[in-house]
């Protein structure tokens, strides 16, 4: 993931909740092993975070674009409110567990082998985002633009097609119980 990107300045073991950092502009970082607490108002840009813990932080007013996640752990992160100009993300291998992306613009995004239970993506918009081998346990899909995303390597979704765009969305034969689910039948 991070040939990607032009490294300019790597961040190393750094809890940024203990040891707060005066700039509001990061560009071109790579942060590994730190801790962090609050990202509000700042601005990444063509950032990559390795083995970083970001659990419950808030982006508001955060600018997030093209940022790159990888073996990160952002339980009950809230992207809701980072700024949507530029808004490009990418996770691999991340703990996603109760992060909100709702209302957020998401889409072209890339969730690679993460664990993303209870998420909630009320009204955002994933379209052509791409979900590999990841589990969507317990996530929330409700007016959520799934157009396009492909969902055959990911498992343990409940999505109801009534309520979401899944149009051009992929899905296996087998996962017809997660897009049924709500009408009560038993598929054989």
């Amino acid at each position: 993931m991070k040939s990607s990107k032009q490294i300019k300045e790597s961040i190393t073991n750094i809890d940024f909740s203990l040891n707060p950092d005066n700039r509001t502009e990061f560009e071109n970082c790579l942060f590994t092993g730190c801790t962090f607490s609050d990202l509000k108002n700042l601005s990444f840009e063509d950032c990559f975070f390795e083995n970083c813990n970001l659990s419950n932080v808030q982006f508001k007013n955060c600018k997030v674009q093209n940022i790159e996640f990888n073996a990160c752990k952002l339980v009950g992160a809230n992207f809701s409110q980072a700024k949507d100009f530029g808004f490009c993300i990418k996770f691999e291998n991340c703990n996603l567990d109760y992060t909100s992306f709702d209302k957020k613009k998401v889409n072209k995004s890339v969730f690679k082998n993460c664990r993303i239970h209870g998420a909630n993506f009320t009204q955002a918009d994933l379209s052509k985002s791409q979900f590999v081998n990841c589990d969507l346990s317990d996530a929330l899909f409700d007016n959520t633009n799934l157009s396009g995303v492909d969902f055959t390597t990911t498992i343990n979704f409940l999505i109801d097609p009534e309520m979401n765009n899944i149009k051009k969305a992929k899905f296996l034969a087998q996962s017809l119980p997660g897009l049924l689910y709500r009408h009560d039948i038993v598929i054989v």
